[in-house]
C-alpha cells in the first residue's frame, strides 16, 4: 500500500515530479517551458500553494489565474494537465487525501477553463493583473 498525503514532504514529492513529467511533456512542456526560465521559484510558491490548499497553511500568495490568462491554452491542455497531475499522485499515493488533492487539481483546472473560455479573444485582453 502506498502513503497518503500527510503534509509538506508529500507536496514537495508530488510538485516536483510533477512539473519534471509537465517540462517533458509534447503538449504542455513547451508552453510553461516558454514562460519558465527558472523552475526554482516556481516549485516553491506551487509548495505553498499546495499546502495552502490541502492544510490551509498560510504563506500562498498569488493569483494563479492570472498567471494563466496570457498562455495559449484550452481544453485539450487542460485535459493532458490533469492527465499528468492523476499519473503522478497515483503513482506515489492513495488514500483520502490523495483522491482529493486529484479532486481540487481537476476543480482547479475546470475552474480556470471556464474563466479563459469567458474572456475576450485576442494577446493583451487575456492579460488579467
Amino acid at each position: 500500500m502506498k502513503p497518503d498525503i500527510n503534509g509538506l514532504d508529500e507536496i514537495i514529492l508530488f510538485v516536483n515530479e510533477f512539473y519534471g513529467r509537465v517540462q517533458k511533456d509534447d503538449l504542455i512542456g513547451p508552453i510553461f517551458n516558454n514562460v519558465i526560465s527558472d523552475w526554482g521559484p516556481h516549485l516553491e510558491k506551487m509548495y505553498k500553494f499546495w499546502n495552502a490548499a490541502l492544510f490551509g497553511v498560510p504563506g500562498f500568495k498569488g493569483n494563479p489565474f492570472a498567471r494563466h490568462a496570457p498562455l495559449p491554452i484550452s481544453a485539450p491542455h487542460f485535459d493532458r494537465w490533469i492527465e499528468l497531475f492523476h499519473e503522478t499522485i497515483d503513482h506515489n499515493f492513495e488514500g483520502e487525501m490523495a483522491e482529493n488533492t486529484k479532486h481540487r487539481a481537476e476543480l482547479m483546472a475546470e475552474m480556470f477553463l471556464k474563466r479563459l473560455e469567458n474572456l475576450p479573444r485576442g494577446g493583451a485582453d487575456r492579460v488579467i493583473v
